[in-house]
């Protein structure tokens, strides 16, 4: 006779989802992220409303923006403190919200810190992405000393590509990406807007006198490079050169090195083409346009993004980049020769969550972000 399978009792069920849900257990003890990932998988914490971006605070606390409008202390103990106080008003629409966070620096002498949202205007006349620094207070419970140090021009009514990634470069000055705000994409191609840009500004906001378009009629200054769709992806790369992904229309995303003062192309070149099909611009390539390193045909949709300079995972993953994805829900790692990608791995397949973020933290580990009305925070371990 065949043997009759027991159903889980219900109690047992519950208490497994429970368990799950309050990260009291890995998923990576299961097969949900793939063991042949090479990785193991820790949740840090859970309970995170579309959580975009993590900071590592110097006592082993995490910072955490939550696209809504919330800044959250998670302990290193996984506990999600109460919201920071004083996060200005966001406006949470589309993709829009509170979005990017890093920490100066200095900021174990100055608790000085910088954040990118989508600012709405004064007069309800739609939004823009604005990047503001911050004191966090000693005891972490608010923000003291906000000042909005940039705004993107034009604001336009739009819900989405709001770009919105911060890098601080070793000379202090700050790099941020800027979408092109979807119907404005044309804009990316002219320099009397912020519209499709990678920007660079000093820490108090004012333009540094090397930047490329300085003194140039009809230039914003602050402009380093142009021609993005909608980069939300950012990191200081090995090579000393700033590094970004941005996501393409119907395929194309691409992985870049913003050149000063290159033209990156969209929409007159890209790899994708439109929403249901149909070609965009004139092709893939044009003199005196910037190509990418690569791109991802279909798409992706990529977001965050780190170097790998530790060896927690052995020496042939040091000098690896990271890059989360959204609608692939997994994690990429790519190896490079120089700025020529050697291959890539797709990482974390199982799990079936939007990668938000990714980041190396102070001690060598990488952790990564889900983008859900329960996101969480995790670590990434090697596989025992």
């Amino acid at each position: 006779m065949p043997v009759k399978r027991r159903r889980p009792r219900p109690a047992l069920v519950r208490w497994v989802r429970a368990t799950l849900a309050a990260g009291l257990i890995s998923l990576a003890s299961g097969a949900a992220f793939g063991a042949t990932d090479g990785l193991r998988v820790e949740v840090v914490a859970t309970g995170l409303v579309h959580p975009w971006a993590v900071a590592f605070l110097p006592d082993g606390r995490f910072l955490v923006t939550e696209r809504p409008g919330r800044l959250r202390v998670i302990g290193a103990d996984g506990r999600v403190g109460p919201l920071v106080a004083a996060v200005p008003r966001v406006d949470a629409v589309g993709q829009g919200g509170l979005l990017d966070l890093v920490l100066d620096s200095d900021f174990a002498r100055n608790r000085t810190l910088y954040f990118c949202y989508a600012e709405p205007d004064p007069q309800g006349q739609g939004n823009s992405t604005a990047l503001a620094r911050a004191v966090l207070s000693a005891d972490a419970s608010r923000l003291q000393e906000v000042r909005v140090i940039f705004r993107q021009q034009p604001r336009t009514a739009s819900r989405l590509h709001f770009g919105c990634r911060i890098v601080e470069a070793p000379d202090g000055t700050l790099f941020l990406t800027l979408g092109e705000r979807y119907q404005r994409m044309a804009d990316a191609q002219t320099l009397d807007n912020h519209h499709g840009k990678v920007v660079r500004v000093t820490k108090e906001g004012a333009v540094p006198p090397d930047n490329p378009l300085v003194g140039r009629a009809g230039a914003l200054p602050e402009i380093w490079s142009w021609g993005h769709r909608n980069p939300q992806g950012a990191a200081w790369g090995p090579d000393g050169r700033l590094w970004i992904h941005e996501h393409g229309p119907q395929g194309g995303d691409e992985l870049n090195r913003p050149e000063r003062g290159g033209n990156h192309g969209w929409p007159v070149v890209t790899f994708g083409e439109q929403y249901g099909g149909g070609p965009i611009g004139e092709g893939t390539h044009k003199p005196g346009m910037v190509s990418p390193l690569y791109h991802w045909t279909p798409s992706i949709a990529p977001s965050g993004m780190a170097f790998l300079t530790s060896d927690r995972y052995g020496a042939a993953w040091r000098g690896n980049l990271f890059i989360g994805a959204l609608r692939g829900q997994h994690l990429v790692r790519l190896e490079l020769d120089g700025t020529r990608v050697v291959r890539e791995h797709r990482l974390l397949t199982g799990g079936r969550e939007r990668i938000r973020d990714v980041r190396q933290g102070p001690d060598g580990w990488l952790y990564v972000l889900t983008d859900a009305p329960d996101g969480r925070l995790l670590r990434l371990l090697p596989a025992r």
